[in-house]
């Protein structure tokens, strides 16, 4: 009996032991299954997510790209050109450059002499060209005299711009930056170019030595660029990854008229010294500028809204992206009154509120073995749009701050577009080469000033600032 009693407390040891394994399994199973559901919710939404609910660019779309969706609202105004809008059609000159006359010898009627008849009338029609493209070589001479006086020979002095015995004219150097830094035609292509039209033989060494010199001669024109922008009232700030032989990054500053490119090596390297109100996407490094106020891109906000209303389905972001597109749209036709704004920033203050209650009740996500709780999106979201109230409404606070970081992110698309063209730079100096003159040619086109002429003749408007 006792020998039975001891086999059976054997068995349901055994038992425990195994059962107690099998639940340890099960709770191992479990948390990898969790893991698992989480990465594969975290993949699922990787894949819903493009240009138009996330800073993807639309170049990562490819073949799914979506159809085209602004986030504006709309008008009301009909498509195309609006009243009062000066249009771009070819006119006719009052003086053109030459006149070919075309005249009647006979009549096509009755063939009859009609060549000394009077003219009653002349219709015309004029032909928009440029001249054959030649190249005009100028041949400057000094002349050699004796002095009498002296008993010496005497030679007279070439300009200061003529150092060589055969250089390449203003014109010319002029349009190979021209073409290689605003049209970023690389300087293997661009040299054939001017072999095919002009029949003039520039090697790529020339055009990028001639891309230098303009460089340099522009510097303090850049420099005073850049203290310009960071005096100003309202700036925008963007960053962009570039390659330099290895990962470098490209900051941009700027506003309505004015660019400035800096080239870094680290993406936290922003721009000191700023002062006024700056627009930018949340990016940390911005809240360690001394003396500046913030102002967060609302075009993020709804990408990023519209990412959780799509795949997550979360119901307080719908409420939010209305909001936000309700202020803009008041913002824009000037109908934003202060009792509005205390309306916009109740209904804000509820919707984070309902943000904050949606999330609590979600099933936490499994904490790693360090560091803080990891949240969803949309969680980090609600507590983003929470903590930076002030910056996220700043377009509703002050007027003059737009609501979108939109001027920076145009003003850095070109470089990305260069890197599309090169695939990036070979050395550092190139790089920042570009990025000084990238950011005279964009100050000037915004000032509505010929490029053309402005590497000719580089000035700045409204500066004392000139290089011949």
């Amino acid at each position: 009996m006792t020998e039975d009693i001891a086999q059976l407390q054997a068995i349901i040891q055994a038992q425990s032991e195994r059962i107690a394994a099998l639940e340890l399994a099960l709770a191992e199973r479990d948390a990898t299954i969790a893991k698992l559901l989480e990465r594969l919710e975290d993949l699922e939404r990787r894949l819903g997510l493009n240009s138009r609910n996330s800073s993807k660019p639309p170049s990562s779309d490819g073949l799914r790209k979506p159809s085209p969706q602004s986030l504006r609202e709309k008008s009301g105004k009909p498509t195309g050109g609006q009243k009062g809008h000066k249009g771009g059609t070819l006119r006719q000159l009052d003086t053109p450059d030459a006149v070919v006359v075309h005249d009647l010898t006979n009549c096509p009627n009755c063939a009859a002499h009609i060549a000394d008849n009077e003219v009653i009338g002349i219709n015309r029609r004029q032909i928009f060209d440029i001249p054959e493209p030649r190249i005009v070589v100028t041949e400057h001479q000094v002349l050699r005299k004796h002095c009498h006086v002296c008993d010496k020979e005497v030679v007279a002095v070439f300009p200061e711009y003529i150092r060589a015995p055969a250089q390449y004219g203003a014109r010319v150097q002029a349009l190979a930056v021209y073409l290689h830094q605003q049209q970023m035609i690389p300087e293997d292509r661009l040299s054939q170019a001017f072999q095919d039209i002009f029949g003039l033989a520039i090697s790529a060494t020339s055009i990028a030595n001639m891309s230098s010199a303009f460089a340099e001669k522009i510097m303090p024109l850049v420099q005073t660029i850049a203290e310009k922008l960071r005096m100003a009232a309202v700036s925008h700030m963007d960053e962009s990854g570039l390659r330099v032989t290895k990962l470098h990054w490209i900051h941009v500053h700027c506003d309505s008229q004015w660019t400035h490119y800096r080239v870094t090596e680290k993406r936290g390297d922003v721009t000191q010294g700023v002062v006024g109100i700056v627009v930018h996407d949340h990016f940390k490094s911005y809240y360690k500028l001394d003396g500046v106020t913030h102002a967060l891109c609302g075009a993020h906000h709804l990408r990023e809204l519209k990412a959780l209303t799509e795949i997550e389905k979360e119901p307080w972001a719908i409420r939010m992206s209305r909001l936000l597109k309700i202020g803009c749209h008041q913002v824009n036709n000037k109908t934003l009154t202060p009792a509005r704004v205390d309306r916009l920033e109740r209904m804000y203050d509820h919707i984070v509120l309902q943000g904050l209650a949606f999330h609590e009740k979600q099933t936490p996500l499994a904490r790693g073995k360090r560091g803080r709780q990891k949240h969803r999106v949309g969680h980090n979201l609600v507590i983003r749009l929470r903590d930076y109230k002030a910056d996220a409404l700043r377009f509703i606070f002050c007027p003059e701050v737009p609501f979108t970081n939109n001027q920076a992110e145009q003003d850095v698309r070109m470089i990305k577009v260069k890197q599309k063209i090169s695939g990036g730079f070979r050395t550092l100096a190139g790089a920042q080469i570009f990025a000084t003159t990238r950011s005279y040619f964009s100050t000037m086109r915004k000032q509505s000033v010929n490029l053309f002429q402005a590497i000719m003749f580089p000035c700045l408007p409204n500066s004392s600032l000139v290089y011949a």
